[in-house]
């Protein structure tokens, strides 16, 4: 491990469903987004099941954020079109500054899969020092739109943790 010292970063993964919460649905792209974050060096240490109810969702993030100190949260499920998806507003509700190049880079990924990667409506943006992200419900677009970004990500956990004191970047 000493080829060159890469900096580990915590993460927490929230899947947002319904009938995942309810437990009729068995989760598959949380676990799947776990294992890719794992896998390029995040320790994930927070994870969590919600339903699409767009406080419960906010106060999460805030949790993660405020509380918990992860710098990285990553959500899966609810950026479709149906009425009970709100997981982009409810990380707008919350997130202090937008980043859009990272939505716009998920959805750019996803057009060159299928015509359909424009009418996801992942957002994405930083409160405090956790930068926020909102993965499709999917398992198969969870892991194509974080794999369109996870390289950057590990940049942007160094740009955020490198501001001022770095004492959270491990939770």
């Amino acid at each position: 491990m000493h080829t060159h010292e890469k900096k580990s970063y915590c993460a927490a993964v929230i899947t947002i469903s319904d009938k995942g919460y309810r437990g009729e649905r068995a989760d598959t792209s949380g676990p799947a987004v776990r294992g890719m974050l794992e896998d390029a060096g995040f320790e994930v240490v927070y994870t969590s099941i919600l339903p699409d109810e767009r406080a419960q969702i906010s106060a999460e993030l805030i949790r993660c954020a405020d509380e918990k100190h992860i710098p990285l949260v990553l959500t899966t499920g609810g950026t479709g079109f149906s009425q009970r998806d709100v997981t982009p507003e409810a990380t707008l509700d919350v997130v202090e500054r937008e980043t859009r190049g990272i939505p716009e880079a998920m959805r750019w990924a996803s057009l060159q899969i299928t015509p359909r990667g424009c009418l996801s409506r992942s957002a994405a943006g930083i409160r405090g020092k956790t930068l926020i992200v909102n993965l499709p419900g999917s398992e198969k677009a969870a892991k194509e739109n974080l794999a369109a970004v996870l390289d950057a990500l590990g940049h942007a956990m160094e740009m955020l943790c490198a501001e001022g004191s770095t004492d959270h970047a491990h939770g």
